[in-house]
């Protein structure tokens, strides 16, 4: 019992200790950042923030953003949308961080082209259930190859459960998805974001087991608890399943799915993101400020822990660009943020976006990486996150929440250059062209 006790001891100040730290940095310490900087030009003169509206709702408080990408037969890449989750009604319904007040508003799901004078154009679902809710985070699309469908899944955080529901899109119609059918499972406790590995297969994270749909006290103070103190109560699963054959009497959901735990006890899992060749993944590990990376074995989904990389915020989405760097949105403010999300009048909260490149000395002696990085950033990431061997960190848009505030979502085009992002408590996208 007293070697218990030792154990148990130890591991509670390893957990103070390192809450500790990350309460520092992003709770006490507020970055003094500028009004909003972008590190491949000017900000005024080269971004522009697109903000819309539709009778279903605003393209504001958004949570997740991805390429749909449009391939040729060969699978040579000819066009590229971006799909956008919303949620207008987030500071009155929000299952990770509260209030579950009123869940009638319903979220959006948005496609912007990309094409020369392009706005941003809602989705609409077409055979979806009257009496379903629409609160969606994480989302994933497989590409199209030769014009066909693509499968699209979207987390929903519903007001009597979290699942996943699954649509088709076409691209000869970019404003439809068509809904397919509702995925449920035990395991889909607190789901966050998900990252695509067939048509039919995912990853997908969970940040919390303690969550506000808990009763009464217990769902306001546990999950809060759980994420201050860096719990490693989240995890990563792999979810797959097979489509009913469409001429069967067993089209009608739900459907079996087989689910396998990747990886258990990571703190506050949040974004997960599969690299181009499938054969890595990444996992933002929010109140760790780090992300984690793995190695995948393609054949059997089964990932192996290789080394986490520092960030200088809390990270969110992750989304591998073209040429596998990481690209992190996240907060580098939690009391800014949540002074946001409670809607206190003038509150604004800071953006980070990063992105995570590999280093070409992979293998290196940590004594040899240079201490030094991120030098041309207004505040640089090496003020709030060490070098590490594996990948240089580099600031792509910061900004104090004037320009543009709680970045939740970044991805980088590099066929043109173009950097997105989207805020949790923001109204619109922005849009950086170099």
């Amino acid at each position: 019992m007293a070697r218990l006790i030792t154990y148990l001891l130890a591991i509670l100040a390893i957990i103070v200790y390192r809450s500790g730290s990350i309460a520092r940095k992003f709770i006490f310490q507020k970055p003094d950042l500028p009004l909003a900087y972008y590190s491949r030009g000017n900000f005024n003169n080269q971004c522009k923030v697109f903000k819309e509206d539709s009778p279903i709702g605003a393209l504001k408080s958004c949570e997740d953003a991805v390429f749909w990408d449009h391939r040729d037969g060969e699978g040579k890449l000819q066009d590229r949308a971006v799909l956008i989750t919303c949620d207008p009604g987030r500071h009155e319904w929000n299952t990770v961080m509260g209030p579950l007040k009123n869940p009638v508003p319903a979220g959006t799901l948005w496609v912007y082209s990309g094409k020369q004078d392009a706005k941003p154009q809602v989705v609409t679902f077409a055979g979806y259930p009257s009496d379903h809710d629409f609160h969606p985070l994480g989302l994933e699309i497989y590409p199209s190859y030769a014009g066909n469908f693509s499968n699209l899944f979207i987390i929903n955080h519903g007001r009597g459960r979290s699942t996943i529901e699954q649509f088709i899109m076409s691209p000869s119609d970019l404003t439809t998805a068509q809904w397919v059918r509702t995925l449920s499972s035990p395991y889909f406790v607190a789901p966050n974001s998900l990252a695509l590995t067939s048509p039919t297969s995912f990853y997908v994270s969970n940040d919390h087991l303690m969550t506000r749909r808990l009763p009464s006290i217990l769902g306001a103070t546990l999950p809060l608890v759980e994420s201050v103190l860096g719990l490693p109560l989240g995890w990563v699963s792999h979810i797959s399943f097979t489509e009913p054959d469409p001429n069967s009497d067993s089209t009608a959901s739900p459907i079996p799915l087989h689910h396998t735990f990747s990886s258990l006890g990571i703190p506050f899992a949040n974004g997960v993101a599969v690299s181009h060749g499938g054969t890595h993944v990444a996992v933002a590990s929010t109140t760790l400020a780090l992300v984690d990376f793995y190695n995948r074995d393609p054949a059997t989904n089964k990932i192996t822990y290789t080394n986490s990389v520092p960030v200088p915020f809390l990270p969110d989405n992750i989304m591998f660009d073209d040429f596998n760097s990481l690209i992190v949105a996240g907060h580098p403010n939690f009391p800014a943020l949540t002074a946001v999300a409670r809607n206190d009048t003038d509150a604004k909260a800071p953006s980070w976006v990063v992105s995570l490149n590999p280093r070409r000395q992979i293998g290196e002696k940590a004594s040899k990486i240079p201490m030094e990085y991120d030098t041309k950033a207004p505040v640089s990431s090496m003020t709030k996150a060490t070098a590490v061997a594996s990948h240089v960190v580099e600031t792509l848009f910061q900004s104090n929440g004037t320009g543009f505030q709680t970045s939740s979502s970044g991805l980088r085009d590099e066929r043109t250059g173009v950097l997105y992002v989207v805020g949790l408590y923001e109204e619109g996208l922005l849009v950086c062209q170099p």
